[in-house]
């Protein structure tokens, strides 16, 4: 009996934690929700619909049991550059079908694969995501429609510096959201109770007063009305999705949605001591999310670090503190539509500034400098490429280039040389691969040619092609007539 009713005070316990973590989450999630969706150029309440999927769907599912999803800053810019390129109405079933891929990875057992993806890519795709976020945001901080593609945004800097210098209005929007931004980096030092509120809320909500008591002339995020915001994909969208651009973009969705969700799960198991996530449930979890998020033509959802992070940090316990934080965003966007319509455009721009700045891992880019100097170059590379092409091109150059650094590093072959009975005797150890066949080559055709040669392979663990019919002929010709030719040991079986 002392059991029974041990376990129900633990129950309660944790039943008490949960609901607490989810109104911080909640207070974290909803300034992010509208941000997102307002710089993924859809309404505002598309952003809380993902949410409320992300929390009373996937909450509810097998995988991670503490991380949190819904709309993310890293999707920001794809989402962005689809809706200019395919409209609103085709955004749904764009989403919709990147869940089903989703769900089709997850159910081949694929989400123990997306950690094998390379970390200094990931990083690249993150800092390339958080660089076009912030060039793009301080265009809307300024009320200043925004050039499109990250050359674009970086060419344009110097005009807009120009625009919010010489025009009033400008100015004053600009302030606002460079004011948002200062409460964001300095709220973490303020000490006591005061920081159990999130900061995006608190810099918000500054934010709305200040505009109001001045009544200063900026642009608001426009209300639609949760109903009316959300656009279920038509029969038009099926023949826009067929075309090879739209198919790069689903491809893109789930696999980078996928991998970002999949990174976070790993992140957020390192904080709790609870169940570990399955991945390949995770992955199916976050497809049936995906896809009814695109059957409601809502922004794509992704785990999301900054909320999966509160939510352990407040002390949640069970997977309920994620399915009531999506009850309290239905809640709120059910009986207080209206107060979307009082935040400043260029406040949210600030919160987004600020996310962008986040996805940048500055401390991660110091150590790989310092241990990992290769590492830290595809890194910069693929950042580089995201910027100035887009998102999938500047991820699959990262992916190739480490791909291509490890062929080089585990293509090591040593050369050994000693003399052996009157014999040269060569040993090669290591993996002899096409990749270092010159400097190979270089030091066998230095060998004397006057003397008997034996070319020991047993300690090769892989020779390719390339490298075989190389040493073969390289043997038959390298010995003078008269000399008796190389000998070749061959490499051991495996």
């Amino acid at each position: 009996m002392s059991s029974a009713r041990k376990h129900m005070q633990q129950r309660s316990a944790d039943l008490g934690r949960d609901a607490l973590a989810s109104l911080v989450v909640f207070l974290v999630a909803l300034p992010l929700c509208v941000g997102v969706a307002v710089a993924s150029g859809v309404p505002g309440e598309l952003g809380l619909v993902t949410g409320i999927v992300g929390g009373l769907v996937v909450g509810a599912l097998p995988g991670s049991s503490l991380q949190v999803s819904g709309p993310a800053a890293g999707l920001t810019i794809l989402v962005y550059n689809a809706v200019e390129q395919f409209g609103l109405g085709t955004l749904g079933a764009i989403v919709l079908v990147a869940g089903l891929l989703q769900l089709i990875l997850g159910a081949l057992r694929f989400g123990r694969w997306f950690r094998a993806i390379s970390v200094a890519v990931v990083h690249g795709m993150l800092t390339g995501i958080g660089l076009i976020l912030v060039l793009g945001q301080i265009y809307v901080m300024a009320g200043v429609d925004q050039p499109s593609g990250g050359p674009g945004k970086l060419a344009g800097t110097a005009e807009l510096l120009g625009t919010i210098v010489l025009e009033e209005s400008a100015r004053t929007a600009f302030l606002v959201g460079a004011g948002t931004l200062a409460v964001l980096v300095l709220w973490p030092k303020v000490s006591g109770r005061a920081r159990v509120v999130p900061g995006p809320l608190i810099a918000v909500a500054l934010a709305v007063a200040v505009t109001s008591l001045l009544d200063l002339p900026v642009a608001t995020v426009e209300v639609q009305g949760l109903l009316e915001a959300i656009q279920p994909p038509g029969g038009g969208a099926v023949g826009d999705i067929l075309s090879p651009q739209a198919v790069g973009t689903i491809v893109a969705f789930a696999l980078i949605a996928s991998a970002e969700s999949l990174f976070s799960a790993a992140a957020v198991d390192r904080m709790h001591n609870g169940p570990r996530t399955d991945y390949d449930k995770e992955l199916m979890a976050q497809g049936v999310g995906n896809t009814l998020c695109g059957a409601l033509g809502a922004l794509p959802m992704t785990a999301v670090i900054v909320r999966s992070a509160a939510n352990v940090q407040a002390g949640a316990r069970t997977s309920l503190s994620r399915i009531l934080h999506g009850l309290w965003l239905l809640l709120f966007a059910a009986l207080l539509p209206a107060a979307i319509g009082v935040i400043p455009l260029p406040a949210l721009a600030g919160v987004l500034v600020y996310a962008g700045c986040r996805l940048i891992p500055v401390k991660e880019f110091v150590t790989m400098w310092r241990q990992h100097r290769g590492e830290a170059l595809i890194l910069g590379t693929t950042a580089v490429s995201v910027v100035m092409t887009d998102l999938l091109q500047g991820v699959l150059l990262g992916l190739l280039l480490a791909v291509c650094k490890t062929a080089w590093e585990t293509s090591r072959l040593q050369v050994e040389t000693r003399e052996h009975d009157g014999r040269v005797v060569v040993t090669l150890t290591g993996n002899a691969t096409f990749l270092r066949l010159p400097d190979t080559l270089e030091q066998l055709e230095g060998l004397p040619t006057d003397r008997p040669v034996e070319l020991d392979l047993s300690g090769v663990r892989h020779v390719d092609l390339a490298s075989c019919v190389a040493l073969e002929n390289w043997a038959l010709r390298h010995n003078d007539a008269g000399t008796e030719p190389v000998r070749m040991l061959p490499p051991a079986q495996p």
